[in-house]
């Protein structure tokens, strides 16, 4: 996926969850799943985009992240949320799920 692509994407959906991790990083292996789990029951329609931050160092420069594990969360095209190394799933779906429901109905 391309900047211009990515972009593109978060124009356009309702949301987005962009989670970026390392292949070497245990701490982006044991969050990734429970983020899925997370946002698959409690924000279908956010779109997942999962992403090697060294891979992809164009994309994970424009977004400033330069530690991993990093997600940041779009809602109507504008950075919405953006957690860090440790994050607390209770509080990150305290923290989207009025938006989320205001924008889905």
């Amino acid at each position: 996926m391309t900047l211009e692509e990515l972009q593109t994407t978060i124009k356009t959906q309702v949301g987005v969850l962009l989670y970026f991790s390392g292949e070497n990083c245990s701490v982006c292996h044991a969050l990734r799943p429970k983020f899925k789990e997370l946002f698959d029951e409690s924000f279908p329609e956010l779109k997942q985009i999962y992403l090697d931050a060294h891979e992809n160092a164009e994309i994970s420069a424009h977004f400033q992240v330069f530690t991993v594990p990093a997600m940041i969360v779009f809602m109507d095209g504008k950075e919405f949320a953006r957690e860090g190394r440790l994050v607390s799933l209770h509080q990150l779906t305290k923290q989207l799920k009025r938006p989320y429901e205001m924008m889905t109905g």
